[in-house]
């Protein structure tokens, strides 16, 4: 039989309003266990009514009600599925008795408030922000400086969801808090970790930061999470270790740690943006030779065994590489020209894109264009020039006029200086020489692209994260 609810919410009220001690007691504990089964009205409009409660009781520490109240705000915290009654809870003001109430409680008043705020910061941006100006990072940071064993883990999951609040990063590096934020990317449940690891990429854009965070040993959590993390974890700790990696000092330091073939695997991975992030860790990585060699046979094997996008993706590294000077004769040697030439009659227009594009690199080097030539390129990309794709053909018509320009290719060539492909791009090469001091001629791919760092896009992608992460964490736990 269902209970009669607003005359459950009436007796509740009499109850808080005028009954003694132990009847408000019973009252509350009768709430906590009926929060879930009530239509959303009913606790909602208890909300207020418990905030003023604690709000009363907030002076007398010993009061049993205390702990009673909380535990029943987080009850009624986790019901619905947009967390709009954690929302209002921390509209009511009972966030913050509930902040005022944490370092005076004992031990067990203090896990359920821990409990409670979990909750509450986890359901409900507001809620964090709430906490962070009411002096709770301050509180939080002291509490785990205390070493507190029993409830360590609720106190690093709720740094870990306030980092995501911009005032609460700058707060925490002033707090010397730094490490607690490393150490809530070690432990916790993986939707937690992953908040502390997109707080560490924030943060870790200054090079001042950045430092700290590699002395606190931020280098081998992210490597962790790049091995254990689920798909979306994978790609966030992926694209932090890519901020590190900005640092050029700290290039070796990330290599050693065994970063290559996990990049390499999330370039395999079904995520779109893992696979960007990975080919811009790449390029940061291939500034080392020693790197750039091993990247390069993970590269070549992803293009002999991988899909079409994983294909797509190394070659565009490949492309990338090619214009590094000291990577070119790595890509040569890796062996893998015959395959990019192979891949030049994909049935993927976006596998024969950037593989077109990474040969039209590769072409300005004289030993590559034999290289190329020997696997029989030519012919597929004078089969190019007649492509209805626009970007295929500007990548052939570039390749071609390199080996126009070789005098040992020029007659293999001369047959198609007048095709419109062709004479377009050596119009638009002609102009950029001829704009340029510099005699040696960069790339179509060079001079098109905005040379961004690659820690802006890192970064950018980050702050899309944190703008999604409200997540409710608490539906599974507590």
């Amino acid at each position: 039989m269902n209970p009669n609810w607003e005359e459950s919410l009436n007796h509740f009220e009499r109850m808080i309003d005028s009954g003694t001690e132990s009847m408000r007691i019973k009252a509350v504990i009768k709430l906590s266990k009926l929060s879930n089964q009530a239509p959303e009205y009913i606790p909602s409009q208890t909300i207020p009514i418990l905030s003023n409660l604690i709000a009363d009781d907030s002076s007398n520490n010993s009061s049993p009600l205390q702990g009673l109240v909380v535990h029943c705000l987080k009850c009624i915290a986790r019901q619905g599925d947009d967390g709009r009654l954690a929302t209002e809870i921390g509209q009511s003001g009972a966030l913050c008795s509930i902040l005022r109430l944490l370092p005076q409680s004992n031990a067990s008043v203090q896990k359920i408030c821990l409990k409670c705020i979990w909750c509450l910061v986890n359901l409900c941006n507001e809620n964090r922000l709430i906490v962070a100006m009411n002096g709770g990072l301050e509180i939080i940071v002291n509490m785990l400086s205390s070493s507190m064993d029993g409830v360590r883990r609720y106190l690093l999951e709720i740094l870990s969801a306030l980092s995501l609040v911009r005032v609460v990063r700058r707060g925490l590096v002033s707090l010397g808090g730094l490490r607690f934020l490393v150490e809530a990317a070690r432990v916790g449940n993986m939707l937690s970790r992953e908040g502390a690891c997109q707080a560490i990429g924030l943060l870790g854009i200054t090079r001042r930061v950045r430092r700290m965070l590699v002395d606190l040993g931020v280098i081998d959590v992210l490597m962790e999470l790049l091995r254990v993390g689920d798909g979306a974890l994978k790609v966030v700790a992926g694209n932090t270790l890519g901020v590190i990696l900005a640092n050029i000092d700290y290039i070796d330091l990330v290599a050693q740690s065994g970063a290559i073939p996990l990049f390499a695997e999330l370039i395999q991975g079904s995520e779109s943006v893992g696979q960007e992030i990975a080919e811009d860790a790449f390029c940061l990585l291939a500034v080392g030779e020693a790197n750039a060699v091993v990247i390069a046979e993970h590269l070549v094997r992803i293009l002999r065994e991988g899909n079409a996008e994983s294909k797509a993706a190394a070659a565009n590294v490949f492309w990338d590489l090619s214009g590094y000077k000291h990577t070119v004769p790595v890509i040569r040697n890796s062996g893998a020209i015959p395959l990019l030439v192979e891949l030049l009659s994909s049935q993927s227009n976006e596998v024969r894109e950037t593989v077109s594009g990474a040969i039209a690199q590769l072409s300005y080097s004289q030993a590559d264009r034999e290289a190329l030539n020997e696997s029989g390129a030519v012919p597929l990309l004078l089969d190019l020039l007649h492509d209805d794709s626009e970007e295929l053909k500007d990548n052939a018509a570039e390749a071609l006029i390199n080996f126009f320009d070789d005098t040992l290719q020029h007659e293999t060539i001369s047959q198609v200086v007048d095709h419109p492909s062709f004479r377009s791009m050596q119009n638009r090469l002609g102009r950029i020489r001829g704009a340029s001091d510099n005699q040696t001629v960069s790339s179509m791919r060079q001079m098109n692209i905005d040379q961004a760092e690659p820690t802006r896009v890192m970064q950018a992608y980050i702050e899309d994260q944190v703008l999604a992460s409200s997540k409710p964490l608490c539906k599974h736990a507590l």
